[in-house]
């Protein structure tokens, strides 16, 4: 069993697996050892400044398109999820774990994460694709 994790079940044999970890730190668990003062402003305090920003940047700029209008979504949703559990109970449930055998392998993640890294990759592509707009 991993460290820390206080339960797990295999819903695909070892490849996806349910593994219940509280994580009082950041992605992977960075940070958790830090002081309880570092944790405040860098789990806490830049996390919902940046969420602010992104918000102020969305109602400020009109000509978004609907991929990073979409993508911008699923980091603030993700990220208030996170930033909500920081606050209320001090750390994060991560659960998911997938193993594919060598091929592909991640840590411990939860919805919340899973939702900013697919806005991140989402806006990643509608960058990629606007500029191929304005190039043709």
């Amino acid at each position: 069993m991993i460290e820390g994790a206080k339960g797990r079940i295999n819903v695909i044999k070892d490849y996806f697996q349910l593994i219940w970890v509280e994580n009082e730190g950041a992605f992977l668990g960075m940070g958790s050892d830090m002081s309880p003062t570092l944790k405040l402003i860098f789990l806490l305090i830049l996390p919902a400044l940046v969420l602010i920003y992104v918000i102020y940047y969305i109602v400020k700029t009109k000509e978004l398109d609907r991929l990073s209008l979409i993508a911008f979504c699923c980091i603030i949703g993700g990220g208030i999820a996170n930033v909500f559990d920081r606050i209320v109970y001090g750390k994060v449930t991560d659960f998911f774990f997938i193993d594919l055998g060598g091929i592909f392998k991640t840590g411990i993640f939860n919805v919340a994460d899973l939702s900013v890294t697919t806005g991140m990759i989402m806006l990643l592509f509608s960058g990629i694709f606007s500029k191929k707009k304005k190039e043709v």
